[in-house]
């Protein structure tokens, strides 16, 4: 049960927004995670094998992050 007041602040309004803010951090940081390990992963590869991937060691960063970068 939500008790607003005559501006409209509303107590679980605020509570389920935090949690929201809370819960948006959260799969944040695990997708952040993720993406260290990728590059963790390719860097740890010699550039033969990267070569075979059709990576270059200096593309690593661009194509871990290509969903982001648009480019």
């Amino acid at each position: 049960m939500a008790t607003t007041t005559a501006n409209g602040f509303s107590f679980s309004g605020l509570f389920s927004g935090m949690g929201s803010s809370f819960y948006n951090a959260l799969i944040r940081m695990g997708e952040a995670r993720s993406r260290t390990d990728q590059i963790e992963a390719l860097n740890a590869k010699s550039d033969a094998e990267l070569a075979e991937l059709g990576l270059r060691r200096e593309d690593i960063a661009r194509f871990v992050f290509r969903d982001m970068l648009h480019i």
